[in-house]
């Protein structure tokens, strides 16, 4: 980026209103360039839609996109509280894989210190995954699934080569299921865990703007 060019920017987005809530509350200091943390309502479709209206905006051009929130482990042994770091993101709809998993494990280690990181393929859902799917998606090879991660990554790169990661807290795990989202026990840690990963998320921005050599 030569002294002249604008920083580029860092679009991440959320589905939910307490998600968007913990990263605005989040410490803020630290971004490579501009940062908008867009809500984009529940479900692939509702992801799919306000990325692709909000990249559409040239203010964006070239932002790089990482998706976050709440998710649902699948593994046994998973905790609400611990992260996902998604190696690739998989739909029916395409697989997209990520930029810069290793400086994200890294950085949330750093971030969010006594935290479990947990690395592999994040998979979509249009749907709340309860019992038996959850055994069905852990043999595909994916360690935790979400509504809106794939899709806001395959629209983002859809609407132009960008980087794009995806990062998750556990909310909701095998032997931790919810009965509803709205009885967030396990939730207060994850929402605090929320809070407290946008240093790393800034730190994997800032080293996208780093000259390669």
């Amino acid at each position: 980026m030569s002294p002249q060019s604008a920083p580029a920017p860092l679009l991440i987005a959320c589905a939910l209103g307490i998600e968007q809530f913990a990263l605005r509350t989040g410490e803020r200091g630290g971004a490579g360039g501009p940062v908008t943390v867009l809500r984009t309502g529940m479900g692939p479709r509702a992801a799919e839609r306000s990325v692709t209206r909000m990249l559409a905006d040239p203010a964006l051009s070239g932002a790089a996109v990482l998706a976050t929130g709440f998710c649902a482990g699948l593994a046994p042994g998973m905790h609400p509280g611990d992260l996902v770091v998604a190696e690739e993101t998989r739909d029916p709809a395409g697989t997209i894989p990520c930029v810069g998993t290793d400086l994200l494990v890294k950085e949330l280690v750093r971030a969010v210190p006594g935290r479990t990181v947990h690395t592999g393929p994040l998979t979509g859902s249009d749907h709340v995954i309860r019992g038996q799917e959850r055994s069905d998606l852990l043999s595909t090879g994916a360690i935790a699934v979400d509504m809106e991660s794939a899709a806001t990554l395959l629209s983002a790169v859809r609407t132009g080569e960008r980087p794009v990661a995806a990062v998750r807290v556990v909310v909701d795990a095998p032997e931790h299921e919810l009965v509803r989202i709205g009885t967030l026990r396990g939730g207060i840690s994850a929402f605090r865990v929320l809070r407290s990963v946008l240093p790393a998320f800034f730190e994997w921005h800032r080293s996208l703007l780093l000259p390669r050599r």
